[in-house]
């Protein structure tokens, strides 16, 4: 109940701009009624008393929807959408649409309103249509887009979607192009798949025309040219990506290692380990580094190295690592070792949350008796230590 009546606060506060709407109109000696229908603060009364059915019965068989009375009919579909009774929410939006005395802005919200309600009820068929009403009115087109796009994603039609974000990249401030190269990359994926390479080299061309940094792009153009063993073009993909975003370099070291294989120079990878290493010190390139050394040189050879790496970048994997090799050798931890490791500790424990809110997953290294998030009382609880 109490969860209701917050809720309910914007179709109250519409009751009560209706009433001092028709109370102003009454004074003013315009002739209408000085008072919102006795049918339509029934059914608010409905709503007070978590008599739901009732209220929904009164307000979709009300004779009198004018255009004040609109905005709470809208508010109060809102409502029930956001408390998932979908279908009364349908009813009431339909309701509404059906309606002969409303303005074009309020039958327009009507139908977004109504699209949403489909959305949310898993109807996207029935949602697609009713936005692209919408978008026949000329009126909302940009939210009735970003509906449309919402379902394309979901139903993975993925060159439909690529029209719907090209249009709103063309009348949005927000810019699609990421997204628009990402759904290319979509379709190339499907189209490796199915072996249609023709259709993959055409998808990942538009995703880079697009968006010259998108990574996804040149990842696939590194597997698809390894797959065809055109190993020095997918190579090149792959460094491609090592110059657009160092991070993902962990990504591409597995193809890059097949196709240096491939070539007969699998001393390659080494090499390329070590520069992009002395630029972004990531574990899990540290730990195949020193794998790479392991194998070619022996174990205590990667030892001294990862042992060097560490000291100046210790990350997590890398002391995994590290531990590993040492007991694999039998062979103790060096006392300088152990403060690579205390310092690691340190440095995980320092920004480990120690509490989290159990309603909301709010986390904070501070006790909260109040969820900055979700402002529940009383639901900020330890967490457990890994």
């Amino acid at each position: 109940m109490h969860e209701l009546m917050w809720l309910l606060l914007p179709v109250a506060a519409l009751t009560g701009w209706v009433v001092g709407r028709r109370e102003a109109a009454s004074v003013q000696g315009s002739g209408r009624r000085g008072s919102i229908p006795d049918s339509y603060l029934q059914g608010i009364n409905y709503l007070l008393n978590d008599e739901r059915d009732k209220a929904l019965e009164v307000f979709t068989q009300m004779a009198e929807i004018d255009s004040e009375t609109a905005e709470a009919h809208l508010a109060l579909g809102s409502l029930f959408r956001r408390r998932g009774e979908v279908d009364r929410a349908i009813q009431i939006h339909q309701n509404l649409v059906a309606r002969p005395n409303l303005t074009t802005q309020q039958r327009i919200y009507a139908l977004l309103a109504l699209g949403e309600d489909f959305m949310k009820a898993g109807l996207f068929d029935r949602a697609e249509e009713v936005f692209g009403k919408v978008i026949e009115q000329d009126a909302h087109v940009e939210q009735a887009l970003r509906n449309l796009l919402t379902i394309y994603e979901h139903e993975k039609e993925w060159s439909k979607a690529i029209d719907v974000a090209q249009r709103l990249d063309r009348i949005s401030n927000r810019d699609y192009r990421d997204s628009i190269a990402q759904l290319h990359c979509e379709l190339a994926a499907a189209a490796m798949a199915e072996g249609e390479v023709a259709t993959v080299r055409e998808q990942i061309n538009k995703a880079l025309k697009v968006d010259r940094g998108c990574v996804r792009a040149n990842i696939l153009r590194g597997d698809l040219e390894r797959e065809q063993n055109r190993c020095r073009a997918a190579i090149k993909a792959y460094k491609a990506v090592a110059r657009q975003d160092l991070a993902m370099v962990p990504e591409i070291v597995d193809g890059l290692d097949a196709c240096f294989e491939a070539q007969g120079t699998p001393e390659r990878l080494e090499g390329f380990l070590r520069e992009v290493i002395n630029q972004y010190p990531d574990g899990r390139l540290v730990a195949r580094l020193a794998e790479i050394v392991s194998e070619r040189r022996g174990t205590h050879e990667a030892l001294n190295e990862l042992t060097g790496l560490l000291r100046r970048h210790p990350t997590l994997v890398g002391i995994r690592r590290l531990v590993s090799l040492a007991y694999s050798m039998g062979q103790p931890i060096d006392p300088r070792d152990l403060q690579i490791l205390l310092g690691l500790f340190d440095r995980l424990e320092a920004i480990r949350s120690l509490y989290r809110c159990k309603k909301c997953g709010f986390s904070s290294r501070s006790l909260f008796w109040h969820c900055p998030g979700c402002k529940q009382w009383a639901s900020m609880r330890p967490v457990e230590e890994i």
